[in-house]
């Protein structure tokens, strides 16, 4: 009995060290120390041995098991490891090699715009305020000196919600928002960005547009204040090179009035298709602020005055990113988007 269990352990040990994969050690566990194994058939048989010879061979039979048990452990930690090292070797990673760059998104062209336009104007010392769009047609027409039955209010150019309530058509509503927040004659030096509604739309107009609207409210305010303020803004925004003109206008909510040009930003001046051959391009509106919309929020035209100015987003976009088509801010056309940055 004793031979043949070391025959068996020879045996066992040599298809052991022959195995390759977990699954050859599996079937060897199985076979040798499984219920059907010859191990467990020599246990079951010892019942037939002398008295004297159970526990000798009982003791032989463990330490063989335990013995399998070990060198079966140990086969296994070498395939492993073997196989670890064949995976490593075939990803190896060449750390020489450059990195994968992950793709960037873009800003679209009109935030662009915006956040340049509100970095210049808060660099002079303006503050930037913020205001709901669904406004009151208090503050939307009549705080800003458009009465009842004004041709601005005409249906066919507002949204509205009810009688009270429409979709903004301009930012000129956080003005007098602000300036009803403040106490009577408080110095005021702001611009109000943000979205408007309008009922239009064609290659230049949109029924979703975006407006900066700029006010300034202090003791000895002029016109001049008001050209060197838009002057700064426009040498900033298009190059020192740029000239303005204001040419005489009529705002409801200021008085005098003025349209604001500047020098063409395509031929310099010189005239061409853009600018009709003027070498003039419109960019925005203003004027001194009416003393009747100054008493309508509490401020005494005698004691203070200002000037309030406003232009498109959009239009500014255009000319700085020389766009001829309005409606291509808003098609979200990844391969107009992907030209800014």
């Amino acid at each position: 009995m004793k031979e043949e269990l070391l025959t068996l352990k020879q045996q066992a040990l040599a298809e052991l060290a022959t195995a390759k994969s977990p699954d050859e050690l599996k079937n060897l566990r199985v076979k040798y120390l499984g219920k059907k194994g010859p191990m467990t058939e020599i246990l079951r048989g010892m019942g037939a041995l002398p008295a004297e010879e159970r526990p000798k061979i009982g003791k032989i039979v463990n330490e063989i098991k335990k013995e399998l048990e070990t060198a079966l452990e140990e086969k296994g930690s070498l395939l492993e490891e073997q196989e670890l090292a064949a995976k490593l070797a075939q990803e190896k990673i060449d750390i020489t090699l450059p990195g994968r760059v992950p793709a960037a998104g873009h800003l679209h062209p009109i935030t662009l715009t915006l956040r340049e336009i509100k970095k210049i104007f808060m660099r002079m010392g303006f503050d930037v305020m913020e205001g709901p769009e669904i406004e009151n047609d208090y503050f939307n027409f009549e705080a800003l000196n458009l009465p009842k039955n004004h041709p601005a209010r005409d249906m066919q150019d507002t949204f509205y919600i009810t009688d009270e309530f429409l979709l903004r058509t301009q930012t000129s509503p956080i003005q007098a928002r602000t300036m009803q927040s403040r106490k009577p004659n408080t110095p005021i030096r702001m611009i109000a960005p943000g979205t408007v509604y309008r009922n239009d739309y064609d290659a230049t107009h949109s029924p979703m547009f975006h407006q900066v609207e700029g006010l300034v409210i202090d003791k000895n305010i002029s016109l001049a204040d008001l050209k060197g303020t838009l002057e700064t803004f426009c040498k900033e925004m298009f190059g020192s090179s740029v000239e303005i003109r204001l040419r005489p206008s009529y705002f409801p909510f200021t008085e005098p009035s003025a349209e604001v040009d500047i020098s063409c930003v395509i031929c310099g001046g010189k005239g061409c298709r853009v600018c009709k051959n003027s070498g003039w391009l419109e960019i925005l509106g203003s004027g001194m602020v009416h003393p009747h919309v100054l008493e309508m929020s509490g401020y005494d035209p005698k004691i203070m005055n200002g000037y309030a100015f406003g232009m498109g987003v959009e239009r500014i976009a255009m000319l700085k990113y020389g766009i001829d088509d309005l409606r291509l801010f808003f098609e979200n056309d990844l391969r107009f988007i992907r030209q800014f940055k």
